[in-house]
């Protein structure tokens, strides 16, 4: 089994349930995750994971988070993504996706293999339904 580690960015506490939902889904299929923080991360924890999943909200203009987990993807540009699998997520409050869909294009541009091309989008707080698209992205991420 592979491990997976799920790192996210929530300033509402939106984007940290989907990151806990998430790890369930890795869980409901056998394997080991790792649900941390951007603030409590590092580099090495992605380079020594296969499997991962990044979770932040949209801000502002439609951008990552600018004081933690914007400069810590930007950190990732020279990391090998090869042979890993990444799965994108985060709740929005308006706007049509175009921090998702910049972030999908950057992440496959430093060589990632997204498990879900268009990453995984849910409107403020996850109703029961989104809690359950965030366990299927676990699952699909887990078997990939």
């Amino acid at each position: 089994m592979k491990k997976a580690t799920i790192i996210y960015w929530s300033g509402t506490g939106n984007t940290e349930m989907m990151a806990n939902a998430v790890a369930e889904g890795v869980k409901s299929v056998g394997n080991d995750v790792d649900v941390v923080r951007v603030e409590d991360t590092n580099k090495d924890m992605v380079i020594n994971s296969q499997l991962l999943a990044f979770g932040c909200p949209s801000m502002g203009m439609e951008v990552l988070e600018e004081e933690s987990m914007e400069p810590f993807i930007e950190s990732l540009s020279d990391v090998d993504f090869s042979g890993k699998t990444i799965a994108l997520f985060g709740s929005y409050d308006w706007g049509d996706g175009e921090w998702m869909r910049n972030w999908v294009e950057r992440m496959k541009e430093y060589g990632a293999n997204l498990v879900n091309e268009e990453g995984l989008t849910i409107h403020l707080t996850p109703d029961d339904e989104g809690i359950d698209d965030c366990k299927a992205l676990g699952e699909q991420l887990a078997k990939a």
